[in-house]
């Protein structure tokens, strides 16, 4: 048996007709201080800041208004951006935006917001349909996008400790329509910018 037939059995479940893939990643995950503090480092160099100034102008691009950054990263995007908030997951990040009065419980009854933001963040979360369905108009995505099993699992993006979902392009568009999305653009500027494989979008709600 190949590697490859191996994987498939022991880890990655892949769906090829819906274009998408699961992992089934360990309840213990790596978000912790030091995993906030590398990505406040990469965050400062010329390729973060490039990322960050792609995704501004995306969302510029659709909407002007209050967003929710689900999954912050850096909180790069929350700093740069007006009228913006954050949620995390990770005790250091809920932390930082709680020192900065950025904090909102994505998930709270009795918290809205128009729009969502999810950079490298979607593909982490264990149940991505109850995340975008709390979006009232937009929801804007980057992340990696995949040819098949065989390239996920030939990929730099196949973390088993932190990536849950993988998604073919055509796959994301079925998957977004399902939740009740149009995709109103893609592009590959990060890519473009040196990352493997990252496309960004933006869907909104029909």
């Amino acid at each position: 048996m190949t590697s490859f037939s191996n994987e498939l059995q022991n880890g990655l479940v892949w769906l090829p007709e819906l274009g998408m893939g699961r992992y089934p990643v360990p309840a213990a995950r790596p978000y912790d201080a030091n995993y906030f503090a590398r990505y406040r480092q990469m965050a400062e160099t010329s390729m973060g800041l490039q990322l960050t100034t792609a995704r501004l102008l995306l969302v510029g691009r659709h909407y002007l208004g209050k967003v929710l950054d689900v999954g912050i990263g850096s909180g790069q995007f929350v700093e740069c951006r007006p009228d913006t908030w954050g949620y995390d997951v990770n005790p250091e990040g809920v932390a930082w935006l709680q020192a900065r009065m950025r904090w909102a419980d994505l998930y709270a009854a009795d918290i809205t917001f128009p729009a969502l933001t999810f950079w490298d963040s979607l593909e982490h979360i264990d149940e991505p349909e109850a995340a975008v369905a709390k979006a009232g108009q937009w929801v804007f995505v980057s992340l990696p996008v995949f040819r098949d099993a065989e390239h996920i699992l030939k990929s730099r993006h196949y973390r088993k400790d932190e990536h849950i979902w993988y998604w073919t392009h055509d796959g994301l568009l079925k998957w977004f329509e399902a939740q009740g999305f149009v995709c109103v653009e893609h592009n590959t500027i990060e890519s473009a910018l040196g990352r493997d494989g990252i496309s960004s979008y933006a869907f909104r709600r029909k």
